[in-house]
């Protein structure tokens, strides 16, 4: 069998630990190291530095890396009908969806005479990135472009490795386009990440920088987060994964078919079953078994199931309790009355409940955002939306009947804590005869 079972009670506490734990991420400090010289390669030499480390990674030599007007409408005409009304759909429902998370202006008198308000404004600049790797990624590219076309921001920069003939994919390009993006460029990696935070003569600098991405562009992402002069991110990222809980009635096949859906993305993926049945976990064992046989990415899934297991569970409950500890990226819920047992769950990417919501109607078109929190970040951080394009700002105004309320007050607090300046600034506005 390639997924191996185990019974959760017969574990000991160390055991269930080793169960729940991820693949190491492939980020060692030679990585780090590397990754290091390339974003100060890129700072300080910019577009040829580019050009360089392309022609040494990618194996391809580009005298310009934007992508022109031409090569974006050239793409339409690569695409059949059907691919293009599938983009279409995939951008409607996911702008329909994060349009409903645009934030209001909030304005509230906390007491009489004194005004708060909240204003949010998008981020000046943002960088997307879509990879290639093993596949293209369109879909990446449609979850990035939409809400930073939503949010406002006035420059998207949108950045994707090219291909052994210099092109960008055609169908990460349409759909980029068709979802808001103009400034598009063939560049991956590192550098790409490079670019976008310093800038370059081509490439605009950005203020932040989403997508995810292999163990160099990871690495890069999480540098420049910490350097004063590069750009913020998104969220950590890590392979993907799903855990799905099933009881007695769950359908096999489909939660097998489930479990592949992630374990194809990469060998560091990981996936996991969590069932209050041993019929069933012999069942999916079995169905993924018979399933595999008819993937393309076969191998690829095996080395994935290799370090992803079935776990049995005496009820839900413990079911529910394992994966919050374990906060997958992904959680599918194919258990009686799901929805009711919903706010039990705690810490989740995205939940998908019930037989008929595969996993892969969120990466792709259901419209919520599949950039999501790996490798247990979903106990701190939630999904890509809308509010991650822009920022808030408080505002305050008050009247002086406003600030005579509220003076005796912050000249006590700012007594208790020796800040004379801080309680003088109200009491001689106070003394005033204005």
């Amino acid at each position: 069998m390639t997924l191996t079972t185990y019974k959760w009670d017969e574990l000991s506490t160390d055991e269930q630990d080793a169960l729940l734990k991820r693949p190491a991420q492939d980020v060692d400090a030679s990585i780090r190291k590397r990754v290091t010289a390339i974003l100060e390669q890129v700072r300080r030499v910019g577009d040829s530095a580019v050009a360089e480390l392309t022609a040494k990674f990618d194996g391809v030599e580009l005298d310009d890396s934007r992508v022109s007007n031409e090569e974006i409408a050239a793409a339409a005409t690569q695409l059949d009908a059907e691919a293009v009304a599938a983009i279409d759909l995939a951008i409607a429902n996911v702008r329909r969806f994060h349009e409903a998370q645009l934030p209001q202006r909030l304005e509230i008198e906390t007491m009489p005479g004194v005004l708060c308000e909240r204003l949010s404004h998008p981020l000046d600049s943002v960088g997307l990135y879509v990879p290639a790797g093993t596949a293209p990624l369109p879909s990446a590219a449609i979850m990035l472009a939409v809400p930073a076309a939503l949010a406002g921001c006035p420059t998207r920069v949108l950045c994707t490795p090219p291909r052994p003939d210099g092109s960008a994919d055609p169908a990460v390009l349409v759909a980029a386009s068709r979802a808001g993006i103009a400034d598009m460029f063939k560049i991956g990696g590192a550098q790409a990440v490079a670019a976008m935070a310093y800038g370059t003569a081509t490439v605009p600098r950005v203020r932040k920088i989403f997508g995810p991405g292999n163990a160099w562009v990871t690495a890069a992402k999480t540098l420049v987060s910490g350097d004063p002069d590069g750009a913020a991110i998104d969220l950590p990222a890590g392979p993907s994964e799903v855990l799905v809980i099933a009881d007695e009635n769950a359908d096999a096949e489909f939660v097998a078919a489930d479990l592949l859906s992630q374990a194809e993305h990469g060998i560091d993926s990981q996936v996991i079953l969590l069932t209050t049945s041993a019929s069933i976990a012999r069942e999916v064992a079995g169905q993924v078994e018979s399933q595999l046989d008819t993937l393309s990415r076969a191998e690829i899934a095996r080395g994935a199931l290799a370090q992803s297991q079935i776990i049995v569970v005496n009820t839900i409950p413990e079911a529910i309790a394992i994966s919050n500890r374990y906060a997958p990226e992904h959680l599918i819920l194919q258990f009686a009355d799901a929805r009711a047992r919903l706010d039990e769950i705690r810490n989740a990417g995205s939940v998908f409940i019930g037989d008929w919501s595969p996993e892969s109607v969120g990466d792709y078109c259901s419209g919520t955002n599949h950039v999501l929190p790996t490798y247990g970040y979903a106990n701190a951080y939630s999904g890509l939306g809308i509010d991650q394009f822009m920022r808030h700002m408080t505002v305050q105004e008050l009247t002086k009947d406003g600030l005579a309320a509220l003076g005796g007050a912050v000249t006590t607090l700012a007594g208790l804590e020796g800040l004379d300046a801080h309680a003088a600034a109200v009491t001689r506005r106070l003394e005033s005869s204005r």
